[in-house]
């Protein structure tokens, strides 16, 4: 798995690859059997699901998502020994293609590594690092095993997860195990977990605000806050800003000349001053000012301070300590 365009709350795909189980692997092993039509081949086989999950979830970083997934197939596919046409019975034409994506999709469907680490605090920020030990924990925990974690400039960015397969790949049992080859390339501490999508800050004049390319406000995202220009955090469910945990995911609805949100715990409003998402709440309109998000004509918040560690603050709409400012990211 790494850490590529698609959702901002979900890893990616990379591959399934086999090995020998001792880290080393073959690599193209069948030239005749190198496609350059996997998406045909997907559709031929009437398999537009996992067309477009692979679509959102299967991503090339330089954008050529078909290139990427002929690359993995020409490159580990093909050296599958379960996968080749004389294992079949009946085989027609290319059906190890389908079932090479498939068993890829399915396995990853059930490895969430964005919600395992954000249930155990761990999630992207352009501030708090994390250690080695506490994100090996966390995928330990929900994989069973030990996984290969790879990092890039101290930056986390890619995740393997081991398995034996017993019988087939197609038809066979995946029973989760321990690293086989190389080991995780991350250092002990100060690793960073960088956010996929952040809007572009630049500076205008002095003593104003900056200008800011983002998302629009609409349907779901998250609300990044930033003060002194850096992002710190987001908002939670209730309204509340938190540095260390998970950033609820609001959705944001038109109305009139700006836009509702509503978090899982309800509708939000400004209530006697403070940001709040409450069942009980009226849906107050908020609107967007620089692609800042603003109410009552006004893009700075406020709190008493900056929180910290299981700390939340209060969000205000009038005078403290702490100003703040908040960015639409798309979910």
């Amino acid at each position: 798995m790494k850490l590529l365009p698609g959702p901002n709350n979900s890893w990616t795909l990379h591959g399934l690859w086999p090995d020998h189980c001792d880290g080393t692997y073959d690599a193209n092993c069948d030239a005749s059997r190198e496609y350059s039509n996997i998406t045909a081949i997907l559709q031929s086989y009437g398999k537009t699901d996992l067309l477009a999950y692979m679509n959102t979830y299967w991503k090339d970083y330089q954008g050529n998502d078909e290139s990427f997934w002929e690359h993995e197939w020409d490159k580990h596919g093909t050296c599958i020994s379960t996968l080749e046409p004389s294992c079949y019975n009946g085989y027609t034409g290319q059906e190890e293609v389908v079932d090479y994506f498939g068993i890829a999709v399915e396995l990853f469907k059930g490895l969430d590594s964005y919600a395992t680490l954000a249930n155990a605090g761990i999630i992207p920020s352009t501030t708090v690092t994390y250690t080695f030990a506490e994100i090996q924990a966390a995928l330990t925990l929900a994989h069973g095993f030990p996984v290969t974690i790879s990092c890039t400039s101290g930056a986390l960015d890619q995740i393997w997860y081991h398995y034996n397969v017993l019988g087939s790949v197609q038809t066979g049992e995946f029973v989760p195990t321990s690293p086989d080859g190389s080991k995780s390339g991350c250092p002990d501490t100060g690793v960073k977990y960088i956010p996929k999508y952040l809007p572009t800050l630049t500076s205008t004049s002095t003593g104003s605000l900056p200008t800011v390319t983002g998302a629009a406000y609409s349907g779901k995202g998250f609300l990044q806050a930033y003060t002194g220009g850096i992002n710190k955090g987001c908002l939670i469910s209730a309204g509340t800003w938190y540095t260390t945990g998970t950033c609820a995911t609001y959705t944001a609805a038109t109305s009139g000349e700006g836009f509702t949100l509503t978090s899982s715990k309800g509708p939000c409003d400004i209530i006697a001053g403070e940001f709040s998402c409450a069942t009980g709440n009226s849906a107050g309109v908020f609107t967007s000012i620089n692609g800042f998000l603003a109410y009552a004509g006004h893009s700075t918040f406020y709190a008493a301070d900056v929180p910290s560690g299981t700390v939340q603050q209060k969000v205000f709409t009038t005078s403290n300590t702490v100003e703040i400012t908040f960015i639409w990211q798309s979910a």
